[in-house]
């Protein structure tokens, strides 16, 4: 410590404002421990509510509406040609969406006396934590609690950096509608943005390097989401890399793997994410990290440094806000003292695109290598009254069922609202529920949530 330091102590002290962090530092608080969270951007929300979950909805919303809107020529109804204006667009999504949650949080956090200090945090020890940028100071607390998230996995060796070239957080604030899109990445961050700027009206060609869309994702799943994929872009490679880039003509080209050389007018990497854990002085204060730079915790979201607990992105997959939330719960009542364990079984997962896929639990591959006997039912939603009614009948719900219990241990969904229709599924999973508690559960007809007690049905019938 030099002389002449700021030195603020405290019960808790939270690295990272993001889902995991302020989840954290707020139970902290609600437990009368004094907690502040330290935050390069001084803000609370992280890259969920400024360059990821948020901004991505928001943006997927309006490719929802103007799908609605073609579609609806189906049945009669014709809206003519969308005119899409980019200025009020990001305004609305950076004031009426993004800035009314910041606004909230920071409510919250005054509300509960949780401080938060601006600028990058490096420990010292596994006591101290010096804070660099516009308010200098070393922050001493009795515990810790890391929650500094994820970034953008960057893909090397593409030979040509430059605006041109994006990142998920640079495609969220829409530059512009390029005419021609490269996505180089399959996953649900390339789905997802690819899906926007075609439904805003761009020629989008994706590349993934896999077989498949979504790599592990089961593939009854995946079917309806890649036929739709189909639909909304140019062209789909698949098992194909971008062997490079370089800029011609105030345009990118694209060398992929077994095609000519095709031009773009911006490309966007959409590899995943990597944790943020180097530069953070971890190694100062004992602790230790796995494979790709992870923190490693225990069933209490604490480290090998007993005075440190790590939650979130930071600590592995799945890289999920609601996991990071759950578990930012956890380790505060364990640093109050209270007995707390992240011991969830199912964690729901949500692809937003058209149509939506989520999925919890143990699914069948993962069942088939696990040496699981189970059961397995689908309900196709060409057989569900709610799904004709709004024109959808593309989705199909899916249930994993021990054999001998027939207690439900994995539950997808494919379609529109798969997102919301997941959370009596996670409901089922963690409270044991058995198929035939879900067949014989009465749901509202019609409604897409009947699929779950019809896949159920099936089961039961099955065996009778």
């Amino acid at each position: 410590m030099v002389m002449g330091d700021l030195v603020t102590d405290v019960d808790v002290a939270v690295l990272g404002g993001g889902p995991g962090g302020y989840s954290a530092a707020f139970r902290c608080a609600e437990l009368g421990l004094e907690t502040v969270v330290v935050d390069a951007g001084k803000r609370l929300g992280g890259a969920c509510l400024y360059e990821g979950c948020i901004p991505s909805k928001a943006l997927l919303h309006v490719a929802a509406v103007l799908g609605e809107a073609e579609r609806a020529k189906e049945f009669g109804v014709d809206f003519g040609p969308a005119r899409i204006s980019l200025d009020p667009l990001r305004k609305w999504k950076m004031e009426r969406v993004v800035g009314k949650l910041s606004r909230g949080l920071a409510s919250v956090a005054r509300a509960k006396g949780v401080a938060v200090i601006g600028g990058h945090g490096v420990f010292e020890d596994s006591r101290s934590l010096r804070v660099g940028g516009d308010e200098p100071q070393v922050v001493r607390f009795k515990h810790a609690v890391v929650a500094t998230g994820s970034a953008p996995a960057e893909l090397p060796g593409l030979g040509v950096t430059g605006d041109r070239i994006m990142d998920s957080t640079a495609a969220l604030d829409v530059p512009d509608i390029p005419e021609r899109l490269l996505v180089i990445g399959g996953g649900y961050i390339g789905l997802e943005l690819g899906q926007v700027y075609a439904a805003l009206g761009s020629r989008v060609t994706l590349v993934e390097m896999t077989d498949g869309l979504l790599p592990g994702v089961d593939r009854d799943l995946v079917q309806p989401l890649a036929r739709r994929s189909e639909k909304l872009f140019a062209t789909i490679h698949l098992g194909t890399r971008v062997a490079g880039l370089k800029e011609v003509n105030g345009a990118v080209e694209a060398s992929i793997e077994g095609q000519k050389p095709e031009s773009f007018d911006r490309v966007l990497v959409a590899i995943g994410r990597r944790a943020v854990s180097q530069s953070l002085g971890l190694e100062a204060a004992r602790v230790k990290l796995g494979d790709r730079g992870f923190v490693l915790v225990d069933e209490r979201c604490r480290t090998s440094d007993p005075h440190l607990y790590a939650v979130g992105d930071v600590t592995g997959e799945p890289m999920l806000a609601h996991r990071a939330m759950r578990q930012g719960k956890v380790a505060a009542e364990c640093i109050a003292g209270r007995p707390s364990a992240f011991d969830n079984v199912a964690v729901p997962a949500v692809v937003f695109t058209d149509p939506e896929v989520a999925w919890c639990g143990l699914m069948e591959a993962q069942a088939q290598q696990a040496g699981r006997a189970v059961k397995v039912a689908k309900f196709s939603w060409a057989a569900s009254g709610r799904a004709a009614t709004i024109g959808r009948s593309d989705g199909v719900t899916k249930l994993v069922v021990d054999e001998a219990s027939g207690r439900v241990l994995g539950v997808g969904i494919a379609g529109p609202g798969a997102g919301e229709l997941i959370a009596e599924a996670a409901l089922a999973i963690e409270t044991a529920v058995t198929a035939e508690d879900l067949a014989v559960t009465i749901h509202a007809h019609p409604t897409l949530s009947e699929g779950l007690m019809e896949a159920a049905e099936g089961l039961l019938h099955r065996a009778s």
